[in-house]
């Protein structure tokens, strides 16, 4: 009951069959509180809390890690996103 809470929550959100308005969002949260959050519509990380803010300072300078984020529309959403909807179309 006395201790810490860590968690990552990641999240693909569109609205158009062709996923042309894909967003991806990637929130890391301490004590039920989202600390720092990097979406793709944004292209860098923003922090919400002082470690938010100092890690987000970090990270945005880190070209690597901004670049891997980026292509995460495409790596992790865009192709999810398609292998549902092919799901969906195979049983309709």
């Amino acid at each position: 009951a006395h201790g810490y809470y860590w968690s990552r929550w990641t999240e693909c959100i569109y609205s158009s069959r062709d996923f042309s308005d894909m967003v991806y969002i990637d929130n890391k949260i301490f004590n039920k509180d989202v600390f720092i959050q990097f979406n793709s519509t944004v292209g860098e990380y923003v922090g919400y809390t002082e470690l938010g803010v100092f890690n987000a300072r970090n990270w945005n300078n880190d070209t690597n890690l901004l670049q891997q984020e980026r292509a995460q529309v495409e790596t992790y959403c865009k192709h999810n996103a398609e292998l549902r909807q092919r799901s969906i179309a195979d049983k309709t």
